[in-house]
């Protein structure tokens, strides 16, 4: 699930990575797909993006014109710039999406785009990679990857589902998530754990070591 190769990352404005994870898979990206107000920083990093997708109001002129062959214009003003990078990607037939640099600068933004993973993983398989962890939306039962001591947290977007978990240090019983905080900073008991849940969508939060 986490491994960094050949991945279509799609780096979003928010702060650019400085931890070596989410930066592996920028280096091992098989392409790396921009949201116009990332293009600076990603060039200045030293990395190239084979496309630049958004309204391009936050395109330095000199960028726009040094990547000209690539930017693909999305004025639509319903969405944001991320969700016009992922609609990009699946019109290209692009699946398995890695999203970085998508919280920081501000609260507001960095919120509404973890939201997003409900959206997009009813259509592609996609996760979220932060300077300190991994956000994984789930719409099924699932066992994930982990290790001893891990911290978890869990947020259930429809308040009705009902999560049970094993291998959870703080387990979950037919368990409605009501709030946001209430099945936050749980550890994982060893290599693994599962969620089990018979509808809705979760996102669970997995910390680096």
């Amino acid at each position: 699930m986490f491994n960094p190769h050949s991945r279509i990352v799609i780096v979003a404005d928010g702060n650019f990575p400085v931890n070596s994870i989410p930066l592996s898979y920028i280096r091992n990206a098989k392409k790396i797909i921009c949201c116009d107000g990332s293009t600076e920083t990603l060039a200045c990093s030293g990395f190239i993006p084979d496309a630049i997708v958004g309204d391009m109001d936050s395109l330095p002129r000199e960028l726009e014109t040094k990547f000209a062959d690539r930017i693909y214009k999305d004025s639509d003003q319903e969405t944001n710039d991320l969700t016009k990078a992922v609609n990009w990607c699946l019109a290209e037939g692009f699946d398995n999406l890695v999203i970085v640099g998508a919280t920081g600068k501000r609260e507001d933004h960095t919120i509404g785009n973890i939201s997003l993973l409900a959206e997009y993983m009813l259509r592609t398989n996609v996760i979220m990679v932060t300077d300190t962890g991994f956000f994984i939306p789930l719409k099924e039962s699932s066992v994930i990857p982990s290790f001893e001591g891990q911290q978890v947290s869990v947020f259930s977007i429809d308040i009705n589902t009902e999560i049970t978990s094993v291998g959870l240090k703080y387990p979950l019983s037919r368990t409605k998530i009501h709030n946001w905080w209430q099945a936050t900073l749980n550890e994982s008991l060893g290599r693994s754990f599962r969620l089990d849940f018979n509808s809705g969508r979760l996102i669970v939060y997995l910390k680096f070591r």
